[in-house]
């Protein structure tokens, strides 16, 4: 007998135990409260949502806010015929660094055809070319040879693009900022 009661040691005491059950009881009503809510509040509060009623299948569709500026037509400042020709981001027609332009902005990373070489004008500048692409606009990232004071130089992804943009005389615009 006396080993049966040694075996029957308790493991913790009823107190506890009781501690432990009502401590696991308030964190699952604080649980239940504090994140029901915030799907409960998500829903539009109508007639039909009230209790007895079927749930809808519409989306909830929330109004999203846009901070952003709106697009504008931009207005020419200024407009002229210049030569332009195209180039790619090879070493032999750059640098030792060929995706990293005159204003360290990375080319090849964005990977969108909208940077273009000009020494007459300043860095950001943005400059359309109607003739060839319409409203597109592009903007003064990188500088030509030194030579070439009165080019402009249009950025492209493929080299076989580039070729076969050739030389053109072209009419920009450059636009306000």
């Amino acid at each position: 007998m006396e080993a049966l009661k040694q075996k029957n040691k308790k493991i913790i005491t009823v107190t506890l135990a009781k501690r432990i059950i009502i401590s696991l009881i308030f964190v699952l009503i604080f649980d239940l409260f504090l994140f029901a809510m915030p799907a409960l509040a998500a829903e539009p509060i109508n007639e039909d949502n009230f209790v007895n009623s079927e749930p809808t299948t519409e989306p909830i569709v929330e109004e999203i806010v846009n901070n952003l500026p709106e697009t504008t037509t931009h207005k020419a400042v200024s407009s002229g015929y210049h030569t332009v020709t195209a180039y790619n981001s090879e070493i032999g027609q750059c640098d030792s660094t060929p995706c990293i332009t005159a204003n360290n902005f990375n080319v090849c990373e964005h990977g969108i055809e909208d940077t273009v070489a000009a020494n007459w004008l300043p860095f950001g500048t943005k400059v359309r070319m109607p003739e060839l692409f319409g409203e597109r606009i592009f903007y003064v990232r990188d500088r030509m040879n030194k030579k070439y004071s009165n080019r402009m130089d249009i950025w492209m992804l493929e080299k076989q693009n580039a070729k076969q943009f050739g030389i053109k005389v072209v009419l920009i615009e450059v636009l306000e900022p």
